[in-house]
């Protein structure tokens, strides 16, 4: 149940990150989301009880589920197309590079002690962010021209013209004012149905490839095979992860999103995990980005709990029924990639909209 609490507090966290991004912008969102963690962390340092664990583990859950919507989404509003894939992955490689890190260290120091370790990145957000521009387009999306123009020179260079993307800005943006605000329901349209059955799509068989499971429960997954140290197992698994991760970041844009989900579901469980949050987040147009993304995340973190509540159950009753069901899901992965998701390699965010709406 502990190891769950976080997904529950992830699901409440991409239920509001849609309005709480689009109202207080990409990096308001960001710090919103770290003063959370921050919060989680120390209350998980300073409980005495359980009741202290369960809130920390919550809240550090909460700022989690509104960072896994704001981040990749202010990546790929920000970056030019030729490196957008390769910095969204690359984002993922952060992720994993953390995550084994604390799998390292957690084989060397006391829990309480690896809770502080957490405090380090929200900090380092919280003044990186003080560095960088917001969004261009969430800025022209709110009619701040003058911030927008000035933050998309910052992001191309002093020198770099930029006028040809503003404009591009500036027409999508004015086309999306003419509609009406979108809601939950504006989702099921023929227009957006193969994106929300792409974004959900691809979230699902994320989770269900049993991602979360293996991860929460790496120790415990390492006894059950017999190996006689479970901290040689987490160390392995902490290791193996980085490489692999970079891989996808080196092959995202030189061979296209498609090819590499294929490929990474027949291989490991990190097989769409690498990319499927840089996908949903090109295929829905900035009108209903907020509520999508919300909707998205949200299927996201609803089967992390899923996962992470019910493995140790299929554990106990079978170790290789339990890993039969995660393989077929990643089998039924590459079908879903081969038959639905589109290719973006080397497309604007306006291109793909406007492929997906053909």
């Amino acid at each position: 149940m502990f190891g769950s609490i976080l997904t529950i507090g992830a699901m409440l966290g991409a239920a509001t990150s849609g309005l709480i991004t689009d109202t207080f912008g990409r990096k308001g969102a960001m710090r919103m989301s770290a003063s959370f963690c921050i919060t989680g962390w120390l209350a998980v340092y300073f409980s005495m009880g359980a009741l202290l664990l369960d809130m920390g583990r919550f809240f550090t859950g909460y700022g989690i589920g509104i960072f896994s919507y704001v981040v990749p989404v202010f990546i790929a509003e920000i970056a030019p197309k030729s490196i957008r894939g390769g910095l969204t992955t690359l984002n993922q490689l952060m992720i994993v590079s953390g995550s084994s890190v604390a799998f390292l260290l957690g084989t060397v120091v006391t829990w309480r002690t690896l809770t502080l370790t957490g405090l380090v990145p929200c900090i380092v957000l919280l003044i990186g962010l003080v560095f960088i521009p917001e969004s261009p387009r969430w800025l022209a999306k709110v009619g701040r021209e003058k911030e927008f123009e000035v933050a998309l020179r910052r992001l191309r260079g002093k020198d770099a013209d930029v006028s040809k993307e503003a404009t591009e800005f500036q027409i999508n943006i004015e086309t999306l004012q003419s509609l009406p605000k979108a809601k939950m329901s504006d989702l099921f349209q023929s227009k957006y149905i193969r994106s929300l059955i792409i974004g959900v799509g691809l979230m699902v068989f994320q989770q269900f490839g049993g991602i979360n499971g293996i991860g929460f429960y790496v120790s415990e997954t390492f006894v059950s095979a017999e190996l006689s140290s479970s901290k040689i197992g987490t160390i392995a698994y902490a290791c193996i992860q980085v490489p692999i991760t970079i891989v996808g970041v080196v092959l995202m844009d030189k061979s296209g999103r498609r090819p590499l989900l294929t490929v990474s579901a027949s291989g490991t469980f990190l097989r769409c995990f690498l990319i499927g949050t840089s996908f949903f987040l090109k295929i829905f147009p900035l009108n209903v980005k907020g509520v999508a993304g919300s909707l998205v995340v949200l299927v996201n973190w609803l089967g992390a709990w899923a996962v992470s509540y019910t493995f140790n159950f299929l554990m106990s009753r079978s170790p290789t029924d339990t890993f039969s069901i995660y393989v077929g899901f990643s089998a039924m992965t590459i079908l879903f990639v081969a038959k639905i998701v589109p290719e973006t390699k080397g497309k604007t965010l306006e291109e793909i909209q406007a492929c997906l709406n053909s």
